[in-house]
């Protein structure tokens, strides 16, 4: 077994956490969960090439998008809980029988750009969301 770094889990969940990359580096390439990230991204990211592309009148995209705005928040959610969990137990769990080694600044820097990326994500999925919501309500009660 390998030495597990919760500084790089962080980060890796900060930068790839929509892909489960975090996933991938924790529990290796047999994990279910971590095969389960790409798909919705991937589904967000045609929908953001869908309104791109076809405008913001296109109801594929209205759906699509935010499930990339919803992975992209898991992934800080998973960088935050991974970058505040205590040293000791991540140690426990990820490095058993080895001496305990303290993250520093790394993972609370990597904890402090989720925080913002990720309320500043989440803010804005729920925001266009709720947007498309009323817009297809007008446009719905004007037929």
């Amino acid at each position: 077994m390998t030495h597990k770094s919760k500084t790089l889990a962080t980060w890796l969940a900060l930068m790839l956490g929509s892909l489960g990359a975090h996933r991938f580096y924790l529990h290796g390439k047999r994990d279910l969960l971590a095969w389960l990230h790409p798909l919705p991204t991937m589904l967000g990211v045609a929908g953001a090439l869908r309104m791109h592309n076809l405008g913001q009148d296109d109801p594929v995209a209205w759906l699509l998008i935010p499930l990339l705005g919803l992975m992209l928040s898991a992934g800080m959610l998973t960088a935050i809980v991974t970058g505040l969990g205590s040293d000791e137990k991540w140690s426990a769990r990820f490095n058993p029988g080895e001496a305990v080694q303290h993250s520093g600044w790394g993972a609370v820097i990597g904890v402090v750009l989720a925080l913002l990326l990720g309320g500043t994500v989440l803010m804005g999925t729920l925001a266009f969301g709720g947007q498309m919501f009323f817009e297809y309500q007008i446009q719905r009660g004007n037929r």
